[in-house]
């Protein structure tokens, strides 16, 4: 099912964050995306955006937007680039987290093999501490 554009745009903002792990402001992306000499946009109408009282920005809008969050310009435009995306900004924010990193990190080189049984024990993990099954969201 495809998402509304107030969807992505809120998407981007609860899940593309500076290092302090606070969202971006509005204010802080507008003047982001006028100083780097993009259009006017302003923190009002981001807002708009985001909350789908507005749902017909220019493309040059869009684009400034997209590059502001890292993303193509075509997440805006082409729900299965979004889906990926969106698989991807999951993993990002899911790396944020110091402890999972460390686990990443340590287990990059080892065999297929042994990547499947670690899986394997964090499912079993996740099953003990009564966590819901992350496949079961796919």
């Amino acid at each position: 099912m495809p998402e509304t554009l107030a969807a992505k745009v809120d998407h981007l903002f609860s899940t593309v964050r500076p290092r302090t792990g606070n969202e971006y402001s509005f204010e802080e992306v507008a003047e982001a995306i006028r100083a780097k000499g993009g259009p006017t946009i302003s923190a009002t109408y981001l807002w708009q955006l985001r909350k789908g009282l507005r749902d017909n920005p220019t493309k040059r809008h869009l684009e400034a937007l997209a590059g502001f969050f890292g993303v193509p310009a075509a997440y805006f435009f082409d729900d299965a680039e979004a889906e990926r995306i969106n698989a991807e900004l999951a993993l990002l924010s899911v790396l944020r987290d110091a402890p999972v990193r460390q686990i990443a990190l340590r287990a990059n080189g080892l065999s297929p093999k042994s990547l499947e049984a670690i899986a394997e024990m964090v499912d079993r993990v996740r099953e003990l501490e009564g966590l819901p099954d992350p496949d079961a969201r796919r």
